[in-house]
């Protein structure tokens, strides 16, 4: 079995308040991005490849982008355990990603791979989960892995666990992604956040067009970290310039991305960023 596998924007997100338990409440908008890539209408490559095949004995195999971590802290092979401890006749499996989605960029497409490998796992052993119970094992993995159980648009509150259907559609735009040479740490981002109440709701503005959100929908992490990371608000403003109707940085960074309306003006917009990772998605 297959499958390719998709990353995630934050459309907007809001740092609301600190909780007692020291993490922090937030509001924010996952939506797929990537789902499309390899297609004909938008043959560029955007995803990693998973694949699951029968074996004697189980074995992890990793290629691609290298996952700087041993294999217990693997989110791949992490959940691969979650799944079994909860299954524990699950037969032996050869597990192999092909990774090619950027880390630190706040794509989630570590997140990704895991939650693939529990909808896969749960698959090749007759669907004995249901979606509900295969997001509460994606939450011990990380608190946006249960986003990617039902990879749709999604509106979460708490630390991004709490998820409800969002009513967004951004069929036939096109996504332009740019991430410079550098990631950001959780802790950094989470450093400089000062929490309060949005000024505009995050549900309203999403009822809005795309063309009405730049302003209105924010990201708070880039008020903590444009001002130690001028590049990141840089790269935002060319987007804007070079004719995005939003364009935001997406999660804790740091891959910063714009919609336009037609694949002839990502492409133009993406060709003035040729030093760094580049991505074109249509959504």
């Amino acid at each position: 079995m297959i499958r390719f596998v998709n990353a995630k924007l934050n459309l907007g997100l809001n740092i609301v308040r600190k909780r007692a338990d020291g993490y922090h409440e937030l509001e924010t908008l996952f939506y797929p991005v990537g789902k499309y890539n390899g297609t004909p209408e938008n043959p560029e490559p955007f995803c990693d490849i998973l694949e699951i095949t029968p074996a004697e004995t189980t074995e992890f195999v990793f290629t691609g982008r290298k996952v700087d971590c041993p294999l217990e802290k693997n989110l791949v092979y992490k959940a691969w355990k979650v799944f079994k401890d909860s299954y524990p006749e699950l037969a032996d499996y050869r597990i192999y990603l092909e990774k090619h989605l950027p880390d630190g960029a706040g794509l989630g497409g570590g997140s990704a791979d895991a939650s693939a490998v529990l909808c896969m796992l749960n698959e090749l052993c007759g669907m004995p989960f249901e979606d509900d119970k295969l997001a509460d094992m994606a939450l011990k993995l990380g608190a946006d892995c249960p986003f990617f159980i039902y990879n749709r648009p999604c509106y979460a509150e708490g630390v991004g666990e709490r998820l409800e259907p969002a009513d967004v559609d951004l069929s036939g735009w096109w996504c332009l992604l740019v991430k410079p040479d550098m990631s950001i740490s959780t802790r950094e981002a989470f450093a400089g956040i000062t929490p309060m109440k949005p000024e505009y709701s995050l549900k309203e503005t999403i009822g809005l067009v795309p063309e009405q959100w730049q302003g209105r929908m924010v990201n708070d992490f880039e008020g903590s970290l444009f001002p130690n990371h001028p590049l990141l608000e840089e790269i935002k403003n060319r987007l804007i310039d070079s004719g995005a109707v939003y364009a935001s940085m997406s999660g804790s960074g740091s891959t910063v991305f714009g919609l336009f309306r037609s694949k002839e003006e990502a492409g133009e917009a993406g060709s003035g960023f040729g030093e760094y990772y580049v991505a074109l998605c249509l959504l």
